[in-house]
């Protein structure tokens, strides 16, 4: 009765083990909305609030939300259902879940590689945010006048009290019409926080502050990941919330700002007729697709400490849509204090919109010198930046770390998780220290730019077609039956077979059809700089034909298509990772001549051996375990 009561408390039979929904090995999360805030973190990122509302602006305001939703449906909801199921059923991370189809390993590795670029160019930038976020702690911020010693003559102050406010405002006019006037935020942002160099080749110093922030960045994504989910799974309760405290804060404020409706209005305004124009629905499907997190491999990396039976179709939805909705929220904060600051300067807003870095650390920084207590709303943007940085490069980390403990898979890495986590981080830090040198910004752009661009879109194409196509949709389909209890909607069934596989293959074209070489302001980056970034897009990309060439070699068979068939296949030990969980077609069978070698597992080994050989479970052929009592 002892041994059973385990069992009839899960509702198993007597003489049958407790069927557990947990991996005691690898661990899992501690809840439900651990995994949902930790995969909105991830999803919602910088890009959210620096790129999103100038793209919309820029692509038709209103018009851009028709072709964005679209794209969200048909392509970015189907696409982070599959990789949050994939991960979820085999409960391994971007590696390990390629037992399913063995020759298409490297597009694991090229998830590795990409993340780890994304990585070490990401907690730079949330570097810089930390290093802002220390600067604003004080009565005036430091970019608010031009009489520092970093400022230049051209420099030209929206607060400057040498001129009367309306003279300010018709100076500042006259020179935005006849010349380009330099802010003092940007002078501050240039000349004294990155010290710019003139050419990316150049690098000059480290900076010293950058690089203690870089520091401080990694420590502390250290020790929320020092534990695995289970520490940053408990962070994730205020790095994903408090976020959005802060933007409605900001939002308020923004919106009772003289010129915010303004500024609002030119962030929706619809122009219906850009929504013929194909950059437009470019841009849509490249954002939904960049916005979140597909063919990073994080997203398989979280669902894989999923419970086996969680609705991960219920998460899809409600991550794809959260990220999607943040992203419009952001505009309306963005815009409204840009429309405030267009209307004091007596500009048009195209004049002072700007995106990336510049929006974050030049332009949004100066419209909040304009606000009465503008410290406090400084501390609090940057905080949010540092949030929403730091919740993707929790999930960066973690796909790293989880990618190697998978692979090796001995008891001996797994208890040492916590180095593995430390190397990388000290690994990503030192990766790091060329980005915080005085052409830093160059190389973070050139990163951004080619690193994780059109290479993410050809991973997730093969992702698709080998789940579809190589190990067949019909055995997919079961496997997310047998997991969730019912198929995937046949919307989603035509959209991974026909329509994501399309559209992902629109972006790439559109991709390469759109390049232009990357440049930095008036800085063009040279050929051999441009090179570089290409051959950074082509280290993830060609993970995949070289693993695939290398499992052919080694596949068992005479003829080259017999290998072919061998690599292709799932491997044995795919499938559920739970013995309890491996039924159907994923049992186990045993011949009676083989069942006397079966391997004898105690159920309570500290009971002894003698007791644990006589209630010691075999696996049937219907994936339960009975006592040996029961079987004779």
């Amino acid at each position: 009765a002892d041994k059973c009561s385990e069992g009839l408390l899960n509702g198993a039979v007597p003489g049958e083990r407790g069927k557990q929904d947990k991996s005691v090995k690898r661990g899992n999360w501690g809840n439900q909305i651990e995994f949902v805030l930790t995969s909105v973190g991830y999803a919602v990122g910088l890009g959210n609030v620096w790129r999103f509302p100038y793209l919309c602006y820029r692509n038709g305001g209103g018009a851009f939300m028709f072709p964005y939703f679209i794209m969200l449906v048909f392509c970015g909801i189907p696409l982070f259902f599959m990789e949050l199921s994939f991960g979820q059923f085999a409960s391994q991370g971007c590696l390990g879940v390629w037992r399913v189809s063995p020759m298409f390993k490297g597009v694991g590795y090229g998830m590795m590689v990409v993340s780890t670029y994304i990585g070490i160019y990401y907690n730079v930038v949330i570097c810089i945010a930390f290093y802002y976020f220390f600067v604003s702690m004080t009565h005036v911020l430091p970019w608010t006048y031009c009489s520092n010693p970093w400022n230049t003559a051209d420099c030209m102050g929206v607060l400057d009290g040498n001129v009367s406010s309306h003279a300010a405002l018709n100076l500042t006019h006259l020179l935005n019409t006849t010349q380009k006037r330099t802010s003092p935020s940007e002078e501050y942002w240039r000349r004294y926080v990155l010290q710019l160099s003139d050419d990316i080749g150049n690098l000059g110093e480290v900076r010293l502050p950058l690089l203690g922030c870089l520091g401080v960045s990694w420590v502390v994504v250290f020790l929320c990941l020092i534990k695995g989910v289970k520490s940053s799974g408990k962070v994730v309760y205020f790095t994903a919330t408090f976020p959005y405290v802060v933007l409605t804060i900001l939002f308020v404020r923004g919106i009772t700002l003289e010129g915010a409706l303004t500024g609002i209005m030119y962030y929706l305004t619809p122009q219906w007729d850009k929504i013929l124009n194909a950059k437009v629905w470019g841009d849509a499907a490249s954002q939904i697709f960049y916005s979140l997190g597909c063919a990073w491999g994080g997203l398989i990396t979280m669902a894989s400490y999923n419970k086996f039976h969680n609705n991960c179709y219920r998460d899809s939805i409600i991550i794809s849509i959260t990220n999607c909705a943040t992203s419009v929220y952001a505009g309306f904060v963005i815009f409204s204090i840009l429309g405030f600051m267009a209307n004091h300067l007596g500009v048009d807003v195209s004049k002072v919109a700007d995106h990336g870095p510049g929006l974050a650390f030049v332009a949004y920084p100066e419209a909040l010198t304009l606000l009465p207590i503008s410290p406090l709303w400084s501390i609090l943007f940057f905080f949010m930046l540092i949030l929403l940085g730091l919740g993707t490069q929790f999930c960066l980390l973690e796909t790293l770390v989880t990618a190697i403990v998978d692979e090796v898979g001995n008891e001996w890495i797994i208890r040492r998780k916590t180095f593995v986590t430390l190397g990388v981080a000290v690994a990503g830090f030192l990766l790091g220290v060329p980005l915080t040198t005085q052409a830093g910004i160059y190389w973070l752009l050139l990163m951004d730019n080619y690193a994780a661009s059109f290479s993410l879109v050809i991973i997730s194409c093969i992702m698709c077609v080998a789940i579809m196509y190589i190990y067949g949709h019909r055995n997919y389909f079961k496997d997310i039956e047998m997991m969730l209890g019912f198929p995937p909607p046949l919307f989603f069934q035509i959209c991974w077979r026909f329509i994501s596989p399309a559209i992902i293959f629109f972006i790439l074209v559109f991709t390469v059809i759109q390049y232009r070489p990357i440049s930095y302001n008036e800085y063009v980056y040279p050929t051999w700089a441009i090179s570089i970034g290409f051959l950074m897009a082509l280290s993830s990309v060609i993970c995949i034909p070289i693993y695939a060439i290398y499992k052919v070699c080694c596949s068992e068979g005479d003829t080259l298509l017999e290998r072919l068939k061998n690599a292709t296949k799932a491997s044995k030990d795919w499938g559920p990772a739970l013995p309890e969980h491996r039924s159907g077609r994923y049992a186990p069978a045993f011949s009676p001549s083989t069942e006397s070698h079966l391997e004898v597992q105690p159920l309570q080994p500290e009971k002894g051996q003698s007791e644990a050989a006589a209630a010691s479970p075999v696996q049937g052929s219907n994936g339960s375990a009975h006592s040996q009592d029961s079987r004779l």
